[in-house]
């Protein structure tokens, strides 16, 4: 459909993302994510800044920067006091449509497409591509991820022992 539309694939590739706790208020309202581009060394660093929702649009400040050298920018995170929270795995596509770019994400715990560019257009994008704006999540990766992560872990019930009889051994 994209191709179709005219779109341009700009980019494929494999992530994995680091998500930091951190120290003090800095870290209240803004989020810190590492994210390692096809297994490095290369990534990029990421805060996000507080979201809000409009029209079914997330809008929210971020900052990126390149990082040549991802294991010495998670030793100086960890220096600064920042530690890794969780991680998860991402695969993503990267298109742009009329100045909008297209991402589509799979994760472990499902696809998503995503749309970046002035506010305006986004909701008008959403539905040419068979998208409902009034649904769009509002959880981001990191809590989404979080709450798959937590899904997955076994119950801390005791473990019941299982016990064969002699005679059947015996067979």
């Amino acid at each position: 459909m994209l191709r179709k539309r005219g779109a341009k694939l700009t980019g494929r590739y494999k992530e994995d993302n680091y998500r930091f706790n951190g120290p003090g208020k800095s870290t209240r309202n803004t989020t810190l994510r590492l994210r390692v581009l096809n297994g490095g060394p290369r990534g990029v660093l990421t805060a996000k800044g507080p979201a809000t929702f409009e029209g079914g649009v997330k809008i929210r400040e971020e900052t990126e920067v390149d990082v040549p050298d991802v294991h010495a920018t998670l030793d100086l995170l960890q220096q600064l006091g920042f530690r890794v929270g969780w991680t998860y795995p991402k695969r993503r596509s990267y298109w742009m449509l009329d100045g909008v770019a297209i991402t589509l994400d799979v994760l472990d715990f499902g696809w998503f497409v995503e749309l970046e560019g002035p506010a305006e257009v986004l909701p008008e994008m959403a539905r040419s591509l068979g998208l409902d704006p009034v649904n769009a999540l509002r959880d981001s990766y990191s809590v989404m991820a979080r709450k798959h992560q937590k899904a997955r872990r076994p119950t801390k019930s005791p473990a019941t022992p299982v016990v064969i009889p002699p005679a059947a051994a015996a067979r």
